[in-house]
């Protein structure tokens, strides 16, 4: 269920995106507690979180000044969704493929690299678990449960790579991947993780580089519609 804090959060932040509240303009907490219907320790708090985000700005004797987008932090999964979401969802999908067209295969071949060692065991037979569970939740078109899987199966890439700045981009990774759920993977689909998963967990970097960004790539023009 919901919270009033998360609804005025997602309300402010959506609308932010949206253009209903245009960069430069102004609110105070009256007019934003009017707005949202909510007490006003929920919109101080809701502006707190926006203001660290870069995209609003509290000012004494000003009130509440919404930031220009080139401020927002675009790579928290909480941006990421309301831009997905909003008018230039798919200039935004197509930043977010790129940025894990240039990230995710070099992600891979550094797990597969690492993959070998005994440090990494734990993870390796957590990634050959999840592409378990990613074919059995397709099989049986049970959209939540690949989707999980499928979220899971990328974020433990990131992870095996060793790499902290790769790590710090799985939520992003998941919220694109959360946002994309209608969209089916067909039986190559879900075969090319099988052989992702196969190549970092038998370390052959390259071919894991190679099979991640074909799977990057198959997300470009894909209309959304029931997994098959």
């Amino acid at each position: 269920m919901t919270s009033a804090f998360d609804r005025v959060l997602d309300g402010i932040g959506a609308a932010v995106v949206g253009g209903a509240f245009a960069p430069g303009s102004r609110r105070s907490t009256d007019d934003l507690v009017a707005w949202s219907g909510a007490s006003r320790s929920i919109v101080r708090e809701a502006v707190r979180v926006l203001a660290a985000l870069g995209m609003l700005r509290a000012r004494p004797r000003v009130g509440v000044v919404v930031a220009h987008p080139s401020e927002w932090d675009v790579l928290d999964p909480r941006v990421v969704r309301w831009r997905l979401q909003g008018p230039d969802a798919a200039q935004v999908a197509v930043e977010l493929r790129e940025l894990r067209a240039a990230v995710e295969p070099a992600a891979a071949a550094a797990a597969a690299r690492r993959a070998s060692r005994e440090e990494c065991a734990a993870g390796r037979e957590a990634l050959l678990a999840t592409a378990d569970e990613l074919a059995s939740a397709a099989a049986d078109d049970r959209r939540v449960d690949f989707t999980i899987a499928d979220v899971r199966l990328h974020s433990l890439v990131l992870e095996l790579s060793g790499n902290a700045l790769y790590r710090r981009l799985h939520h992003v990774v998941g919220e694109t991947l959360r946002e994309r759920g209608s969209i089916r993977l067909d039986r190559h689909d879900v075969g090319l993780h099988r052989t992702l998963v196969q190549a970092v967990a038998e370390g052959r970097p390259d071919e894991a580089a190679a099979v991640m960004r074909e799977i990057v790539r198959r997300t470009e023009h894909r209309p959304g519609h029931d997994l098959g």
